[in-house]
């Protein structure tokens, strides 16, 4: 079930990543933490962002975007720029890749069972939650 976010719970995450969140993502992890979408590749459950103002915000984030993040680097061929933001249930992963000290707009799907790394939209705001 997704939730509202805070601006220092964003900037702390930002903070730990070394990178700033594309806008559109940040804005609608504001609102929604978290949440479902469908593309025309599969259907989707975004990972919340990490939220330590309690004890409820750690339980209910504790699959957030760099936890999941670490874990997909276990599979061996996830890119080390990338950032898991969101999982089909079966291995492959919505991504957002670095550059510098932010992430690009652009959403990529990262294929686990190959490594390969595709443009699945232009920015965040191309997807549409559910």
């Amino acid at each position: 079930m997704p939730f509202n976010l805070t601006e220092e719970q964003l900037a702390q995450t930002e903070k730990e990543l070394g990178a700033r969140l594309p806008h559109g993502y940040r804005e609608a992890m504001k609102l929604d933490n978290g949440g479902e979408a469908q593309t025309a590749e599969d259907d989707w459950e975004f990972y919340p962002i990490k939220d330590t103002s309690d004890r409820k915000g750690i339980s209910r984030t504790c699959n957030h975007i760099i936890s999941e993040t670490q874990s997909c680097h276990e599979f061996g061929n996830f890119p080390e720029n990338a950032l898991a933001i969101a999982g089909n249930g079966l291995g492959d992963q919505m991504v957002f890749l670095k550059e510098s000290d932010s992430f690009l707009n652009t959403v990529f799907l990262w294929l686990h069972e190959t490594g390969e790394v595709q443009e699945l939209a232009a920015s965040f705001n191309e997807i549409e939650k559910l």
